[in-house]
């Protein structure tokens, strides 16, 4: 199932590389909103883009600020609901499907505080329910958004490098196999 969205966004982006930065910027975005990030598979086309940025289809620097800035923007929609909402977050679906899912965030949350931003960042279940958590319990403002810009430009860097070290490695193989 998970091809059925990935392969046309990338083919698509593929095809019409003007929309590459502005495509990956709003996959970021909605995968880093609450409630919306269960329904987005962004990492798969990110690492796509990835490739193709390693193939030297796209460039770098635009692609990788709209997926960070995507990204921060949604935690920081994330933080915001979190804050204003409180504990009537727990009944907004899915989180009322999924009680779990919001305890096992607010949890990493309560442990790891400013440094769970980071890192939640890189684990899907907890990519949006840690920024909740955190403006839930009224995390400092200027602190959440400095953790959250940072993870942001880190997962981005990250997820289009996966991409661009894959073709670096195909390219690699080939070359010690002589073809």
């Amino acid at each position: 199932m998970f091809e059925h969205y990935v392969v046309p966004i990338v083919d698509f982006v593929r095809t019409h590389q003007a929309w590459a930065a502005p495509i990956v910027g709003l996959l970021a975005f909605a995968e880093s909103l609450a409630f919306l990030s269960v329904l987005v598979p962004a990492w798969g086309v990110l690492v796509a883009v990835g490739v193709m940025i390693g193939a030297g289809a796209l460039p770098f620097l635009p692609i990788w600020i709209a997926a960070s800035v995507g990204a921060a923007l949604g935690d920081w929609i994330s933080y915001w609901i979190g804050w204003y909402f409180k504990d009537r977050v727990h009944h907004m679906w899915p989180l009322s499907k999924n009680p779990g899912m919001l305890a096992r965030g607010e949890a990493f949350f309560h442990r790891w505080g400013a440094l769970g931003v980071v890192i939640g960042r890189f684990f899907g279940p907890l990519r949006a329910t840690v920024p909740l958590a955190a403006g839930i319990f009224e995390m400092p403002a200027l602190r959440f958004q400095i953790a959250n810009w940072f993870s942001a430009f880190l997962w981005a860097w990250v997820l289009l490098g996966v991409g661009d070290a894959g073709i670096g490695a195909v390219s690699a193989v080939r070359s010690a196999l002589g073809w």
